[in-house]
């Protein structure tokens, strides 16, 4: 085991260094806590707004994430928002977007539904988040074990949710097309390589059926990304 010696010196060193490491701290700690307002919303590019999502993750990743006053930041956002992104998730309480991106109050939109798939409400609501709010990046989140896409594969019958899960059977059909074996959630495998073919097939929906979206990606103002969340290790990688 490796020992470290105090000196008077390195003593002297280390408490002239306090307050400027006091001092830094607080500071870097308010900027990242600075909520969204409109002029900084369009400072940010659409790589840069994918950039700070990546960043997040990676800080929700190894535990450091920001903490922030949020009852200041209802305040700041009382009057408006701003935010830089939305995400379309998966309801599944494992992968709420706002924490495993990292992000707080007036940061994102956040469209939420089993499966993560794209219907004309959702088209609407991306709509008003990117040409009418600005938001510069849109993030089709799947996740691994997803429970939607286990139903879909296994075509479960249970009220509004057996028309919900049509949603998601053309990216079952696509990858089944070239599976060799039992079509089954039981598949571990299977169940991954459709939940993947799934975000992709919602990330290109999207600019398919919008001209909106796809005016705004053509302009450089917008940028779509496919991304997979793994409830094992929190870490998200980008299809």
């Amino acid at each position: 085991m490796s020992e470290v010696y105090f000196t008077r010196r390195n003593v002297l060193h280390l408490m002239a260094a306090l307050p400027a490491l006091a001092q830094a701290a607080p500071t870097q700690a308010q900027d990242s806590c600075a909520v969204f307002t409109p002029e900084r919303q369009a400072g940010l590019s659409p790589d840069a707004a994918l950039s700070r999502l990546m960043q997040g993750n990676e800080r929700f990743v190894a535990g450091k994430t920001v903490n922030c006053d949020l009852v200041q930041q209802v305040k700041s956002t009382a009057e408006g928002q701003a935010p830089f992104a939305a995400v379309v998730g998966c309801i599944d309480s494992r992968v709420p977007p706002e924490l495993v991106f990292d992000q707080r109050l007036g940061d994102i939109f956040c469209a939420r539904i089993a499966g993560n798939f794209i219907n004309d409400d959702i088209l609407g609501s991306l709509e008003f988040a990117t040409q009418v709010a600005g938001a510069k990046a849109i993030i089709v989140l799947g996740h691994t074990e997803c429970g939607a896409i286990k139903g879909a594969i296994d075509k479960v019958r249970l009220g509004h949710l057996t028309a919900m899960l049509e949603n998601i059977r053309p990216a079952v059909d696509k990858v089944a097309a070239t599976h060799a074996g039992p079509v089954t959630a039981k598949d571990k495998k299977l169940v991954q390589r459709v939940a993947d073919q799934h975000v992709k097939d919602a990330a290109h929906k999207l600019l398919a059926k919008s001209d909106v979206l796809r005016n705004l990606v053509s302009e450089g103002r917008l940028k779509v990304a496919a991304a997979m969340h793994h409830l094992h290790t929190g870490k998200i990688s980008w299809v």
